[in-house]
């Protein structure tokens, strides 16, 4: 019992920057407490409000682009071990994703920050009316998988940046880099203003049934509305960003050469597994040419070997799938469907159980109630369904739950009969994923797949409370709204309102 009471205390008596207690004893009420401890730790420093000046907020903001540059390699060795990422990408979508959105704020977190002078009504004059930014407070953020640095420290940059401390949860399946992130934010940042927690799904449950003032969560749909409901508890606002059948139709005046080559890129960087990336493709047909469907599929095969090569498997450039759950969940999309007819496969198919490979693979003749077109894949397959028109494409789109994004390839002129007719997240004309590289656009979902946005601006927006602030003059009263009222009154202010 001494020995007990001994772990308990110098676990419940660690520093906040130390969250790994080595007490295995009663697991939930260990990391019940050490939750509460974070989560009353982050609340605290809000209250201090060292966080709500310029000056502090640029400061993190440069602390975390310079452990960013300092950590570069370790990041990547970290992205490699979890995902098999080669270099080249990791740098682009996960590092380099981050750095520009921290220069894109720092640049213009002065003015952001500013109070907005607003009109006001004549008869609030000589009043004066502002819209005032100020940070919401401690703020959870909860990661997933697929982009682990990037999807984990872009809302921690918007948080920051709008003045909030922040908590954040990488996703375990990741643990190298779920690892790394909670070692350099300590060692970099210290916990002042952002924590980093590691565990599993039972420690996240632990996490959203605190009342944080705002969360923000990527991830599946399934925990998505999990995360909902226990936010709705406490009346949190929150962000979901979730995922779904993000359609990709080519229109029949698409450039096939160009076509192909984005969509290659869009649909099987990181091997798929991009909340974003094309989940089908939609070929328009015309009754005239009853070949482009097969040109379109050529077309795509020729590009998937320039890409990786004949021998896709072997090739560093394709990411590996996280984990052996999603291989298989993955493969699985290959298998029969309800009515006991397999996809065709014209390209790929093959995979390497020990890398967690699987070929970019493109099936058709697919069953209309089949998973692969049913779930969202997040993965290296990709169908292709076959139709006559726009009319009929945005019908088999409109079957299922808006998705993340959409994308068309074809003229400008026709791709309004998509971009503006059917409802998604964001998406591209002629181009697929790249949409989210800008930061003027704001990034998010649409229905099933998301509420909320982020993203340069409007992430400094979604982390930030706009409060409204009128002054009025002391000295100048209209008597008129005061009591004893009277008919004479009344017929005076329908005139001024009138």
């Amino acid at each position: 019992m001494i020995i007990l009471l001994i772990d308990i205390y110098k676990c419940l008596t660690e520093s906040p920057k130390s969250y790994h207690c080595h007490y295995h004893g009663p697991r939930e009420f260990m990391q019940e407490k050490k939750v509460e401890d974070i989560y009353q730790h982050s609340a605290r420093q809000f209250q201090k409000g060292t966080t709500r000046g310029y000056g502090a907020r640029r400061a993190a903001l440069d602390a975390l682009a310079a452990m960013l540059r300092k950590n570069e390699q370790r990041i990547l060795s970290a992205l490699h071990a979890d995902l098999a990422k080669h270099r080249f990408e990791a740098w682009t979508t996960e590092i380099g994703a981050v750095l520009l959105e921290i220069d894109f704020a720092r640049r213009r977190l002065k003015r952001w920050m500013r109070p907005r002078k607003v009109s006001t009504p004549v008869f609030l004059k000589p009043g004066r009316s502002y819209i005032r930014p100020e940070p919401r407070g401690s703020a959870l953020v909860i990661a997933p998988w697929n982009y682990p640095i990037q999807l984990a420290l872009s809302p921690v940059v918007s948080a920051v940046a709008a003045g909030n401390t922040v908590v954040l949860k990488p996703s375990e399946i990741t643990s190298n880099c779920s690892s790394l992130l909670a070692e350099m934010i300590g060692e970099e940042l210290g916990s002042e203003i952002i924590q980093v927690v590691e565990g599993d799904a039972e420690l996240s449950k632990s996490l959203v049934d605190r009342r944080w003032d705002y969360v923000f969560f990527t991830g599946s749909p399934r925990v998505g509305r999990l995360i909902y409901q226990a936010a709705a508890q406490h009346g949190t606002p929150c962000t979901l960003e979730l995922g779904g059948k993000n359609p990709c139709v080519v229109g029949q005046e698409a450039d096939l050469s160009v076509a192909s080559r984005r969509i290659v890129w869009g649909k099987f960087l990181n091997a798929g597994q991009t909340c974003v990336a094309p989940d089908y493709l939609i070929v328009e047909q015309p009754s005239n040419d009853s070949h482009r469907s097969e040109r379109v599929v050529e077309a795509l095969m020729i590009e998937i070997t320039r890409a990786y090569g004949a021998y896709p498997l072997e090739n560093s450039d394709l990411a590996s799938i996280v984990n052996d759950h999603h291989y298989e969940r993955v493969l699985r999309f290959l298998e029969a469907g309800p009515s006991g007819d397999r996809p065709r496969v014209r390209t790929g198919g093959r995979s390497d159980q020990h890398a967690r490979r699987i070929e970019p693979t493109i099936v058709d003749e697919i069953e209309p109630n089949h998973p692969a077109l049913q779930e969202e894949i997040f993965g290296p397959i990709l169908p292709i369904i076959t139709v006559n028109s726009l009319q009929e494409a945005r019908s088999v789109i409109e079957a299922r739950d808006e998705g993340l994004a959409a994308y068309y390839f074809g003229s400008h002129r026709r791709a309004p009969e998509i971009l503006n007719r059917v409802r998604f997240g964001g998406g591209c004309c002629n181009d697929t994923i790249l949409h989210l590289a800008n930061p003027h656009l704001p990034f998010g979902g649409s229905g099933p797949s998301g509420i909320g946005r982020y993203h340069g601006r409007y992430g400094f927006d979604t982390f930030s409370h706009h409060k409204s602030l009128l002054y009025a003059p002391r000295r100048f009263d209209l008597p008129l709204r005061y009591a004893p009222y009277g008919d004479r009154r009344l017929s005076l202010l329908k005139r001024i309102l009138g």
